[in-house]
This record gives structure tokens, C-alpha cells and sequence, in this order.
């Protein structure tokens, strides 16, 4: 049976809207109640900007024959136990007869402080595919395959998400690659090393201006952490797993 990819193109420029018109309306909301956060706080306060790409997720999961499965996205059931920390929180949980069939992080990044959030995202991206992986060595959820585990980013396509960037190492010289990279560039390197690293089953990152909430356009960094791979590698473990538990 084919795979069925839910016309994710057009789909994943919906999220890309409602990813800016959430955050839009989210800022103002509060201004009009005049308890308003600081800077880009009020938008990611909201808590609701990535929903668009969780309902792809959802649509995969369902389209690709687990429709049946627990998918949780409630806060309280999104919980995992960990081996380093006792657990630990994703974005979406499905689990099939007792069988963790995926779990997936959505993650997002806007102007203006790209340096400290990009080194923030990149040890939180490591840490949590570790952590996870050492908790499945020890069956922290019994003896089972290998679950699709996946990191999805959304970063503003702006100026200086773009611009070359300098680093300072004195004693060791930094890979080449990373000289002068952008941000952008920076996230496409760490996404395709996090699957070259099996420390997820694949990662992606999409660029977008905020003018895309009219639009939905969106830019991905490379064929290797392209959506499509993204879709297709999650609906492809969903299939595998539906047919092989029944």
C-alpha cells in the first residue's frame, strides 16, 4: 500500500500562517489588555504558534493506519521517563498497544536573539534524543523496536537569521563548515548531523518571513532534512508499525 503524504505541502504552508497569525493575534491580545510581555515573550507565551504543524503530524499518524492508536498532544499525558532525569515532555505521543510507536518535538525560533536560542536549541536537541535513547537501551518502555523519534524546527527567515556569523575559538580551530555560517545554515547542519548521528530517526528545519502569514511560503535548507523526508519517514514507521501489530 502506497504511503499517504496528506498533500503535506500545502498543508505545512497552513502552519506556516497560522504559526504568524497565532503569534500576531497572541500580541495583540495583549496589548489590548495592557499587561502585555516583554518583546517576543508575548508570542511564545501563547503557546498555541505550532499547532498547524502538530495537526500534520496528526494526519500522517492517522492517514497511514494507527487512526486507532493513543495519540496524545495533552499536556499531561506527553510525559516519557528519562535516564538521566526522571522525564521528560515532548510535543506529541503515539502509542500503540502499549508500544511507543513515535515521539516528536516542534520547535520554533524568532528574531532577534538568534545566537543564544540557536546554542540553547542545539543542547536541548542533543540532550533530549540522549537521554531518550540511553532510557530505551534500559527498556524504560520494555523490550520493543526502535520508535520513530523526530525534531521539527521553525525559524524566521530574516536578516539575521541569514547573515554570516564569526566565532571565537583560540586554541582549536572550528570544522570548516561552520565558518561564517548563518543561523540557518548552522540549524541545517545540526539537523542533518542529529540524523547521521541516529540520534533522531529525522530532523527538519523550514524558514519562513513573517510575511508568509499571507502566503504560507516557506524555504527548506536542504533535500536531507526536507519536509517531505520528515513526512515520509514518519508515515513510512507508522504503516510498518500498524501492519506489523495489526
Amino acid at each position: 500500500m502506497a504511503l499517504d503524504l496528506v498533500n503535506y505541502d500545502q498543508k505545512v504552508r497552513e502552519a506556516v500562517k497560522a504559526f504568524w497569525g497565532n503569534r500576531e493575534a497572541a500580541r495583540q491580545k495583549q496589548i489590548e489588555s495592557g499587561k502585555a510581555d516583554q518583546g517576543e515573550r508575548v508570542c511564545v507565551t501563547a503557546g498555541k504558534n505550532m499547532d498547524g504543524f502538530l495537526a500534520l503530524m496528526l494526519d500522517i499518524i492517522q492517514a497511514n493506519g494507527l487512526a486507532h492508536a493513543e495519540i496524545h498532544q495533552n499536556r499531561a499525558m506527553l510525559t516519557l521517563p528519562g535516564y538521566f532525569r526522571p522525564t521528560k515532555l515532548w510535543d506529541l505521543l503515539v502509542i500503540y498497544k502499549g508500544e511507543l510507536i513515535a515521539a516528536i518535538e516542534l520547535k520554533s525560533q524568532v528574531g532577534p536573539s538568534f545566537g543564544n536560542n540557536f546554542n540553547n536549541r542545539t543542547e536541548e536537541s542533543i540532550g533530549t534524543a540522549h537521554d531518550l535513547w540511553t532510557a530505551f537501551r534500559e527498556e524504560a518502555f520494555g523490550k520493543q523496536p526502535r520508535p520513530f523519534v523526530g525534531w521539527l524546527m521553525m525559524v524566521e527567515d530574516a536578516p539575521e537569521s541569514r547573515r554570516p556569523v564569526r566565532d571565537s575559538s583560540p586554541h582549536f580551530p572550528v570544522f570548516e563548515e561552520f565558518k561564517g555560517a548563518s543561523y540557518l545554515k548552522r540549524y541545517d547542519l545540526l539537523c542533518q548531523r542529529l540524523v547521521q548521528e541516529q540520534l533522531y530517526t529525522t530532523a527538519t528545519v523550514i524558514a519562513a518571513e513573517r510575511s508568509a502569514v499571507n502566503t504560507g511560503a516557506f524555504t527548506e535548507l536542504s533535500s536531507m532534512i526536507s519536509v517531505k523526508t520528515f513526512v515520509t519517514a514518519l508515515a513510512g514507521h507508522v504503516a510498518s508499525s500498524a501492519a506489523r501489530l495489526g
